[in-house]
């Protein structure tokens, strides 16, 4: 097989926002977990936006070579370790029309998968895992991509330790190796560059990793709120997040279709 040049090259991190047991369900922040991918080529557009968000960083931080900020929704939320900053509003300002800057910025791509735990596991009396359920369908859309444009590309995954970590991994092989029910695994081996899934901590300092952290609640709500799901916030941050980074959801080359590539609801009808 001939290699494929830099260009050809990309990378989907990816992100969760919820959990993936069936517990309280009466409760949306339990009941939904959402996956969120984000995908660069890396020759050039990741490095141009890995440098961007590094330079907002620094502008925001200060110089910290030793001890580099992390991006953290819960962190920055909380105001916790290096986000302190953020209690002052001056500051807090800025950083917010920084962060918009920088996604709206960067050119990527994005796969916001959604599941109903609650009525995945009505349905079937022994569901899938819910996480694996959705990087399954996650992968689907990527690899569809790739094979559209006739490139390949690799996944990334923040490490959640131990066991998980493995059952993740095996996930993805199964995929890899198997295929899906709605994709076959020619489709998959051809557009995947490994076999394995790769990951890294949060504290790795991974710029497309903090993307997808940044961005898997905010877009999961957004589209919790289009599907009449929860009641609307109002005017909130995050929903500055998920208008900028909207545009860039993944869509029907052909008809520009959003549902189904770019936003994916599970279990499917």
């Amino acid at each position: 097989m001939t290699p494929y040049p830099p260009t050809h090259r990309y990378r989907l991190y990816v992100d969760e926002s919820g959990d993936h047991t069936y517990k309280r369900m009466n409760d949306p922040s339990h009941r939904y977990l959402a996956l969120l991918g984000v995908w660069f080529r890396h020759h050039d557009q990741y490095v141009d936006f890995a440098d961007d968000l590094e330079t907002f960083k620094r502008r925001i931080f200060g110089p910290r070579p030793d001890e580099p900020v992390t991006l953290h929704r819960s962190d920055i939320i909380n105001r916790r370790g290096p986000f302190g900053v953020l209690c002052d509003e001056a500051v807090r300002a800025a950083f917010d029309r920084g962060l918009l800057g920088v996604i709206r910025r960067a050119q990527f791509r994005m796969v916001c998968v959604v599941i109903d735990k609650q009525d995945h596991q009505n349905r079937y009396v022994m569901p899938f895992h819910p996480y694996h359920y959705c990087l399954a369908a996650m992968l689907d859309r990527y690899c569809g991509w790739l094979a559209w444009k006739n490139m390949v590309g690799d996944v990334m995954a923040e490490s959640r330790g131990g066991s998980e970590d493995l059952q993740l991994k095996e996930a993805y092989r199964r995929v890899y190796e198997s295929g899906t029910l709605m994709v076959r695994r020619e489709v998959h081996q051809r557009a995947l560059t490994s076999k394995d899934l790769k990951m890294q901590p949060k504290h790795a300092n991974i710029a497309g990793l903090q993307l997808a952290d940044v961005l898997a609640h905010p877009v999961k709500q957004a589209f919790l709120l289009q599907r009449e799901r929860i009641d609307d916030p109002g005017e909130v941050f995050g929903k500055k997040l998920a208008r900028e980074a909207w545009g860039k959801l993944n869509r029907n080359e052909r008809t520009g279709r959003v549902k189904g590539y770019g936003l994916v609801w599970l279990p499917t009808k």
